[in-house]
């Protein structure tokens, strides 16, 4: 019996006390957290409700005012929003946040607010945000950057180019910036000539070595005779699908013969006799479909910086804003041009 009646004083005792208590603190605590974690997910499922419709302006000034979430969770909800291409919650949200904080510390919003107005196309409230941003802020390199695409997109580019220069004061590369501006700009001048336009543009990529898509697409629309005179073939599949709907009069059939991708290009679409068979799958069916069988190329663009796809050329990416980043792909299709020819014949 006197097992059971340990006096104070004995060891065995403190022991059992101490994990009587070990007990006793674990147990609590395991319950208070259980029921804080309820309690989270109450007030969490709460304040989603609100949002499983879309809240008005007046609700999102209220539950904004009310600090229930924090400032970075109100910029994913309003980063969410744009995603999915609602910019109207997206900027009363950015709004909202703007009013709650101290000027000293709006830099952040402003520029989300900046960027969200660029996406949704109010390019003259973009362009005031960051011209304010980098009135108080001037070396901030990620506001210049997309105040050169807000002129770009209102095509506005002397503005754009004098952009470049602090950006070109920050260390940040500006080579390609400038090319691909000086040779929009080029081309959307109305006081200069086509042949005028065409011998600026050849200059530019004779420096730069870049816009190969952009300048020959203008080129071989103009002036092809100019355009075979100062293309360089090894770039040839980079603008295969201008190369392959030039027109058969505007061949330069001696450049052709030197390059064995061009003989295989014009001799699968018809034009000439130089190749038996092509190392490119498409090109080699249509080269031994010999236009039996009514079949052309379709094309298809990627961004080589970010893999998106796009049924249309571009020059610089709509993503990424990538300059000089178009890859293009192309697949055997169904030539309805043909057929549209052959049921037009048919009728006269």
């Amino acid at each position: 019996m006197n097992l059971f009646f340990l006096e104070f004083r004995d060891p065995l005792f403190s022991i059992i006390i101490f994990f009587t208590l070990i007990f006793i603190v674990t147990f609590f605590s395991y319950w208070w957290g259980r029921y804080k974690r309820k309690e989270d997910y109450v007030h969490l499922d709460k304040f989603l409700k609100q949002f499983r419709a879309i809240p008005t302006k007046g609700e999102i000034k209220e539950l904004v005012s009310k600090n229930e979430l924090s400032q970075k969770s109100w910029i994913l909800l309003a980063s969410s929003y744009s995603k999915n291409g609602n910019y109207d919650k997206s900027i009363e949200i950015y709004n909202e946040i703007l009013e709650q904080l101290d000027k000293k510390d709006q830099k952040e919003i402003m520029y989300l607010l900046g960027k969200t107005y660029f996406k949704a196309g109010f390019l003259e409230r973009s362009k005031q945000i960051f011209l304010e941003i980098l009135h108080k802020h001037p070396r901030t390199p990620q506001a210049l950057e997309t105040l050169l695409l807000v002129y770009e997109y209102m095509k506005d580019y002397k503005l754009a180019l004098e952009v470049l220069e602090p950006l070109h004061l920050l260390k940040k590369d500006i080579s390609s910036d400038s090319a691909y501006l000086k040779a929009l700009s080029i081309l959307h001048d109305t006081e200069i000539t086509e042949e005028e336009k065409a011998s600026k543009l050849i200059e530019i990529y004779e420096v730069s070595h870049t816009l190969s898509y952009l300048i020959f697409e203008y080129l071989f629309r103009v002036n092809p005779a100019l355009a075979w005179k100062h293309f360089d073939t090894s770039r040839s599949a980079k603008i295969i699908d201008i190369l392959w709907n030039i027109k058969n009069d505007d061949l330069n059939i001696s450049v052709i013969e030197q390059n064995t991708y061009l003989r295989d290009l014009y001799t699968a679409r018809g034009d000439v006799s130089l190749s038996t068979r092509s190392d490119i799958f498409e090109l080699d069916a249509l080269i031994n479909l010999d236009g039996k069988v009514n079949a052309t190329l379709s094309f298809e663009y990627i961004c080589d910086e970010c893999k998106q796809l796009s049924p249309f050329a571009f020059h610089r990416c709509t993503s990424c804003h990538a300059i000089d980043s178009i890859g293009v792909g192309f697949s055997l299709t169904k030539d309805f041009d043909r057929d549209f020819a052959e049921e037009s014949n048919s009728f006269q």
